[in-house]
């Protein structure tokens, strides 16, 4: 049976070795420093309102971990809740635990007005899961400008 609780400081070295799997998968198509990974970590971790980290256990030892962002968004009328990061160990998937997160999102967040999240087209399998649980692709492009 998987659990969800809040991530704490002292799982950084399990959520790192995570987040490093995460971001060698067709999850991520682009690299990111370690450093920002880390302070991702450290403020998912922390009192940060803009963020929380989740971790994911299987009888109390820990199968994977998850990052929510917030903000408001205008063409909504209200919270956009942002799944930034998903990830469960290879030996947890295909238990279900996937939809179980999901649904346990949903009771958790029942005021959101939109769940978002991106999927790359290398990772067919997590875009199958999302669609059945609701999410639709949108059909337009996003741009960036980085700061630094």
């Amino acid at each position: 049976m998987l659990t969800i609780r809040d991530m704490t400081l002292e799982d950084e070295n399990s959520v790192m070795e995570m987040v490093r799997e995460f971001y060698q998968s067709d999850a991520v198509d682009h690299t990111v420093d370690l450093s920002v990974l880390t302070e991702t970590f450290q403020n998912a971790a922390s009192e940060n309102e803009m963020i929380r980290g989740l971790i994911f256990e299987e009888n109390g030892i820990i199968a994977g971990y998850g990052y929510l962002t917030f903000y408001f968004a205008s063409e909504i009328g209200g919270v956009n809740l942002m799944i930034e990061e998903v990830f469960l160990k290879k030996e947890y998937r295909g238990k279900g635990y996937g939809r179980t997160f999901f649904e346990w999102l949903f009771r958790e967040y029942p005021d959101v007005k939109r769940y978002r999240l991106e999927v790359t087209k290398a990772n067919e399998g997590a875009a199958a899961l999302y669609q059945k649980m609701g999410f639709q692709f949108l059909d337009y492009r996003q741009m960036i400008k980085d700061t630094e």
